[in-house]
């Protein structure tokens, strides 16, 4: 496909821009994560040869908390289409909440304006709102626009029926969640032209799903790192409400949800502060441990999952959960403003921290417990930013815990105010505008992809 600024672009001899219609429903200044990804990539896409052009939820219609700070640093001339969804009030009523299905009929409305009126090159869905993706085949066939898709979550996922965990929403939600997944997710794949994804797991699982699926079609491509974000924290003034600083304590942070399957993590760590705590109680009566935006859910209807967890291993005195969400620039001043970071994996191998580049670069000591494959642990180790204690699923916190007791220890003499060696150049592939790079070469890939079939 060749589009009217194609053909102006290479006549002056100026490099062709390409123009990619974005589809994230939780776009900012919703403090969701799943935009991530495109939110620290848009300072960089027109260096690489890409237009860009935002449709979304309008943030009214989404019951997640706001950040306007986020679309401060928004760039002002970023062409943004906010859509309306089903409100929620009165589809919550008969259990019908997923932002996905109630946006829907508005972004066809609104995705087929917009392809009809210009000239588009790509389509890029990069949001875990699933239902979203099967437009892409609808707007390829409709109007001749390649699609690319990001896999930031799992859309069909087994975990929960293989481990036995309970799943979010209970049972019969999830159960009917994932009936539409087997139905969409098939019919979203059929004609992507590119698919990325966080985790090495992903391509896997979904090419022996899809027969149709060819290795060249994949990418894995981790978030980028949002250093503009900290660049930026000290002229916002920030202050987070989760503890004062300068109160005397040392303040380890978790911040983000805590999912199914991280009850091993947790367990390895109070254990392990248990047992270090009662040799030395003296070294822990200045430590207070947080955990802040553990739940998805509203505030009237979330439940606290990591205190009742430190109670059981004899800690509880010691933890603190807030389970709402924190603003997504009051999240990265917790970070900054703390003694530690703890980092806590899943018993799921692919599971991957969207706060890992954050949590480096707040420049604080890191402590993490993850699955041996996770994809966190060579990042880490490569960094040099933290200790990493490793585990699979077979093994047990009481066995574990005494593994994480030498880190404990040189945690809890670390100065107050200590900065981690950080290997920075290890850090370099990392960076936005290095993952930039890497997802516009995807943008190019699936341009050519896309003219062969």
């Amino acid at each position: 496909m060749q589009t009217c600024s194609q053909t102006l672009s290479s006549a002056s001899g100026i490099p062709p821009k390409r123009r990619v219609l974005i589809v994230s429903p939780h776009f900012p200044p919703t403090n969701a994560p799943d935009h991530q990804r495109i939110r620290v990539a848009l300072p960089y896409f027109a260096e690489f040869g890409w237009e860009v052009h935002v449709l979304t939820v309008d943030p009214q219609q989404i019951s997640l908390p706001q950040d306007a700070y986020l679309n401060q640093v928004l760039p002002p001339d970023l062409p943004i289409t906010r859509t309306a969804a089903l409100p929620l009030q009165y589809t919550g009523k008969v259990g019908f909440g997923d932002l996905g299905w109630r946006c829907l009929p508005f972004f066809i409305r609104e995705g087929d304006r917009l392809l009809s009126a210009r000239s588009f090159d790509l389509i890029f869905f990069s949001t875990t709102i699933f239902p979203v993706m099967i437009l892409g085949r609808r707007w390829f066939q409709k109007f001749g626009v390649p699609y690319v898709m990001d896999f930031q979550d799992p859309w069909r996922n087994d975990y929960y029926k293989t481990t036995g965990a309970k799943p979010p929403g209970g049972p019969f939600k999830y159960a009917i969640a994932q009936g539409l997944a087997k139905l969409c997710e098939p019919y979203a794949m059929r004609h992507a032209s590119q698919v990325i994804s966080v985790s090495p797991q992903y391509p896997e699982t979904l090419q022996n799903r899809y027969a149709w699926l060819r290795p060249e079609q994949f990418t894995v491509l981790p978030f980028g790192a949002p250093e503009a974000d900290f660049e930026q924290l000290p002229q916002l003034q920030i202050h987070q409400p989760i503890f004062d600083p300068q109160d005397g304590k040392r303040h380890w942070v978790y911040v983000g949800v805590v999912c199914a399957g991280m009850e091993t993590a947790l367990r390895t760590l109070f254990l392990s502060i248990q047992a270090h705590r009662s040799q030395n109680p003296q070294l822990w009566e200045s430590i207070q441990l947080h955990f802040v935006g553990t739940s998805y859910a509203p505030a009237d209807r979330a439940v606290k999952t990591v205190e009742p967890i430190a109670q059981a291993c004899g800690v509880g005195d010691l933890v603190q959960e807030q389970t709402q969400r924190v603003p997504y620039f009051a999240a990265q001043q917790l970070l900054v403003d703390s003694d530690a970071i703890l980092m806590i994996g899943s018993n799921d191998a692919g599971y991957t921290a969207s706060k890992l580049y954050p949590c480096i670069l707040a420049r604080k000591p890191i402590l993490a417990v993850f699955h041996r494959q996770s994809s966190v642990v060579d990042i880490l180790r490569s960094c040099a930013v933290g200790q990493v204690l490793t585990f699979t699923q077979a093994d047990r916190p009481e066995n574990l815990a005494a593994q994480l007791l030498p880190y404990l220890e040189d945690l809890l003499h670390l100065p107050k105010g200590y900065a981690p060696p950080t290997c920075w150049n290890a850090f370099q592939p990392y960076t936005a505008r290095e993952m930039t790079r890497q997802l516009c070469q995807v943008f190019d890939r699936s341009l050519t992809s896309s003219s062969l079939r």
